[in-house]
């Protein structure tokens, strides 16, 4: 399929043909592209919950209040955030960097490209994903409005702002997902509807993480698995060309 006929392919799969099981191998390879996906300063704060095994799909399903989306399903990814992971993955990025620069840079601008990126991940980022009970926050926050009255600036930096950035990182990479899968000639369904509470137990999440999003996968079980034609609000409501 072209890219045209696999975003028509994918809906929203309510029901799934317990019949047709797919490829774990095959799952996981989209997950791999799933990391492929745009993120925030390449910081990739997520992870992907691979639910394979039976009994575990069942308690997942449970916490998703059994919806046929995923009491039907054959797997279940979990996108989960991992905000608390900032330092480990701005040093994974800022080593990689230093790297890649050597590797491609022109010697001349080597050592102010090191310099800057040091000074990104080692500094700028830990300062903008770190939390104190909000008060990291608020600092930010005055430290922007200061800044803001000279230049233009970045204004979302508080620690409710950061986990927003990380849940639009975490969703782009879902959304990379279930068009991989839509490829494969598999079905997705994007879900909300769960306990979150309940989720981070099965999964044995820190407090800090937080489930992004629950993707049902499986086949689409046929004249069931979606409810009828696609609509959308037409495209002259929403484009705006200025």
């Amino acid at each position: 399929m072209n890219l045209t006929e696999i975003l028509n392919f994918r809906r929203s799969v309510r029901v799934y043909d317990k019949e047709k099981p797919i490829d774990e191998e095959k799952v996981k390879e989209c997950l791999e592209l799933a990391t492929l996906a745009p993120n925030s300063s390449n910081m990739q704060l997520w992870e992907f919950h691979h639910i394979t095994k039976p009994e575990l799909l069942k308690q997942v399903s449970k916490a998703c209040l059994d919806q046929t989306a995923t009491s039907t399903a054959s797997q279940i990814v979990i996108f989960v955030t991992r905000r608390d992971l900032f330092r480990k993955r701005a040093k994974f990025v800022l080593d990689f960097e230093k790297g890649n620069i050597r590797r491609n840079s022109p010697q001349e601008r080597q050592e102010k490209r090191i310099k800057d990126r040091e000074l990104y991940y080692g500094k700028i980022m830990p300062l903008l994903y770190s939390r104190f009970f909000g008060l990291l926050g608020i600092f930010r926050i005055i430290l922007t409005k200061i800044i803001g009255l000279f230049r233009t600036i970045t204004r979302e930096v508080s620690e409710n702002d950061m986990r927003v950035v990380v849940h639009k990182s975490c969703a782009l990479a879902a959304q990379t997902f279930m068009i991989a899968m839509a490829n494969e000639g598999y079905d997705t369904c994007p879900l909300e509807g769960f306990d979150s509470k309940v989720l981070k137990g099965i999964l044995k999440l820190p407090q800090s993480a937080e489930i992004n999003m629950v993707v049902s996968c499986g086949i689409r079980k046929e004249n069931e698995g979606i409810w009828g034609e696609r609509y959308r609000v037409p495209f002259e409501e929403v484009y705006i060309r200025n």
